[in-house]
């Protein structure tokens, strides 16, 4: 039996694994490859690795882990996992069960990205869902906030701390409320609802939102709130609440309503930022490690 399985080798995962093996812990992660950030030419907001390419931060990451021969990983999906005596059953793809005593998840979350033309060729170099991790090199641009009702004024609010050149962009009616369209007013952002053809670019770049009615809007850029869903269904099979927004809600250092159940990263609801999923990756290796020391003197 594994002392703890971590499901999902991210930030939240792998640094997670890098304490409960410094602490000779079994360990092992299962990933299933297909990180939420891969589009991303860089991450940013990592103090010594600002501006490093995401899978090279995973790279390293992995590098690191080797030193530690407790920690293993392996990707592969992880299909099911079931509460049992003492500990958790995981199913693999494979056909495989693994038991550990205690489990993280670090499976993090999905965007909902709109399916509009021209929106994947942009995506990761001028089309982005966070001002705080690519809003800096968009600094003073023509930026648009892609999105609707209450999710698009937060989105437009927060841009205009990298620009005053905000337009929010509904792609049909925008669900706003008078005082929401007063206040976008007051702090000089337009509101676009007409339904967008396309997103018009090259090399990556945008230059222009496209209208159905074929008027163009020129932007440099454009972000998005248009939701976001759990990339696993695991915690929510085990019994975990959810909170109104949808993350797994958590009770203090990674911690759920499901005992040694553990949840790190972007599907919790704390801020979602490499370097916060990585920090709660290590509380909750510190609160997993403090549980099994209390178990064994027991």
């Amino acid at each position: 039996m594994l002392d703890v399985a971590i499901v999902g080798g991210g930030p939240a995962g792998l640094s997670a694994a890098l304490i409960l093996g410094r602490c000779a812990r079994a360990v092992r992660i299962f990933d299933a490859g297909a990180p939420r950030n891969e589009r991303a030419r860089a991450l940013h907001g990592f103090l010594t690795r600002d501006g490093t390419p995401p899978r090279e931060m995973l790279r390293l990451a992995r590098e690191e882990l080797r030193a530690y021969p407790s920690v293993a990983l392996e990707t592969i999906r992880v299909t099911g996992a079931a509460k049992v005596e003492r500990g958790f059953v995981l199913e693999l793809a494979d056909g495989r069960t693994v038991r550990a005593r205690k489990l993280l998840l670090a499976t993090g979350v999905a965007d909902e990205l709109p399916a509009t033309e021209g929106f994947d060729e942009l995506y990761g170099t001028s089309v982005h869902h966070c001002p705080y991790c690519d809003g800096w090199e968009h600094k003073d641009q023509a930026l648009v906030a892609y999105g609707r009702g209450r999710s698009a004024l937060g989105l437009a609010l927060e841009l205009v701390g990298w620009s005053r050149d905000v337009v929010v962009c509904t792609d049909g009616p925008a669900q706003l409320f008078p005082e929401e369209r007063d206040q976008l007013a007051r702090n000089g952002v337009a509101v676009r609802e007409e339904r967008i053809a396309r997103l018009a670019g090259a090399q990556g770049r945008l230059e222009a939102v496209v209208f159905a009615d074929g008027s163009k809007l020129a932007r440099e850029a454009l972000f998005f709130a248009t939701g976001q869903h759990q990339q696993s269904e695991l915690a929510l099979g085990l019994g975990c609440e959810k909170t109104s927004k949808g993350a797994v809600e958590t009770r203090g250092h990674a911690a759920t309503n499901v005992a040694g159940l553990f949840v790190a990263g972007d599907a919790s609801p704390a801020e979602q930022m490499v370097v916060l999923a990585a920090a709660e990756g290590v509380q909750a290796a510190v609160s997993i490690q403090r549980e099994l020391l209390a178990e064994e003197r027991r």
